[in-house]
């Protein structure tokens, strides 16, 4: 394991913004960390998840375009993998969403829209175990955070 912090996020809304000022912070404190700045869209999600599994802390960032992209979704299930396993401590970081509509995504708010948007889109095959894994790491945010608590403590 690295000393790493992973930052899943919905780039085409945060990368040059909030994520740009981020990792300008943690440069400048030397806090290393991993952006999926070099992978090409359509890539297979294997290489983020061996980054995902090299770092010790991920931030999760939710805006109101992380749930129509399936890669923050499978990166989201992966973290909460991990998490249940023990090797990874998941920070949520809501921006410009409120924590209870990521994880309890209704058609109500833009985050709940874009995601039922991207659960219509997956195919029926694997549609109902696929959006069942989502929705499982989104609701499981609350208990992570429990988590977080009692290990810093």
């Amino acid at each position: 394991k690295v000393d790493q912090v992973f930052f899943s996020f919905r780039g085409q809304q945060l990368r040059y913004n909030f994520v740009s000022h981020l990792s300008d912070a943690f440069q400048r404190n030397e806090i290393k960390f991993f952006i999926d700045k070099d992978v090409k869209k359509g890539q297979d999600l294997k290489n983020l998840f061996v980054r995902i599994e090299e770092s010790s802390i991920a931030l999760a960032i939710f805006s109101t375009r992380y749930p129509d992209s399936r890669w923050c979704m499978d990166e989201l299930v992966k973290m909460k993998k991990l998490v249940d396993q023990g090797n990874l401590l998941v920070i949520p970081i809501f921006y410009k969403v409120k924590a209870k509509d990521a994880r309890n995504p209704k058609c109500s708010s833009e985050f709940g829209r874009n995601f039922w948007k991207l659960a219509e889109s997956v195919s029926s095959t694997s549609r109902k175990y696929q959006i069942a894994h989502w929705l499982e790491a989104l609701h499981y945010k609350k208990r992570v955070i429990l988590q977080h608590r009692k290990l810093l403590q």
